[in-house]
């Protein structure tokens, strides 16, 4: 799992086809500290497994599953990436639960400065519009936003300098698409309402019974 706070840039410097997914080598901007093989990093929101870390640079493999729902295929030697390591139980949570499995991706449609602050509006695949709710969580190219306004399949954020300055996010302009991952809470909650009903349960299909059931309830 992740936050959603990126912790530094990384940028290729290995790109090469394996199996049919993708193998990339990368070197992060800052020190990985107390690293270990195997650990998850998330590459603009996509959660990977590292590999052969040495000092800053490491590996991680992109399977064909990643590479059709992200943008990871695109990137080139010199692509700069935003990089954040996997939440650990001690840490603040600063942004929102991000698990790294990227939705889909999204268009940038509009970009323009208010005052200190600029706004962008997306659109995104009209299946996801249903978990995009105004003030609600939403993770682009791994860092954890706030949606302004949503509507239809169109959505706006609203960026501080800082952010625009330590990520990726700063360099995107209309036309652009980036990977997306909706909160992973609207998706649950969905799930367990379908489930209420295929198994004819009431008020939706969530009452004491139903939770019982499926062990929310002693």
């Amino acid at each position: 799992m992740f936050t959603g706070i990126i912790q530094g840039l990384g940028t290729v410097v290995e790109k090469r086809p394996a199996g049919g997914g993708m193998v990339f080598c990368l070197e992060a901007d800052f020190d990985l500290t107390d690293p270990e093989e195997g650990e998850s990093i998330a590459v603009n929101g996509a959660c990977l497994t590292a590999r052969d870390i040495k000092g800053r640079r490491f590996m991680v493999d992109v399977s064909p599953e990643s590479l059709s729902r992200t943008g990871l295929g695109e990137l080139q030697v010199g692509s700069r990436v935003n990089l954040e390591r996997a939440l650990r139980l001690a840490d603040r949570l600063g942004g929102h639960l991000v698990s790294g499995h990227v939705d889909a991706r999204a268009r940038v449609e509009e970009r323009r400065a208010a005052g200190d602050f600029t706004l962008f509006s997306f659109s995104l695949p009209p299946s996801l519009a249903k978990y995009v709710i105004e003030k609600g969580s939403i993770a682009i190219n791994g860092v954890s936003l706030t949606v302004n306004s949503c509507k239809g399949n169109r959505f706006s954020v609203s960026i501080i300098p800082h952010t625009l300055k330590v990520t990726t996010l700063g360099s995107l302009g209309p036309g652009d698409m980036v990977n997306i991952e909706v909160d992973i809470i609207g998706k649950y909650v969905e799930k367990l309402l379908a489930a209420g009903d295929e198994t004819g349960g009431e008020a939706g299909g969530i009452n004491p019974a139903f939770l019982a059931e499926h062990g929310f309830l002693r």
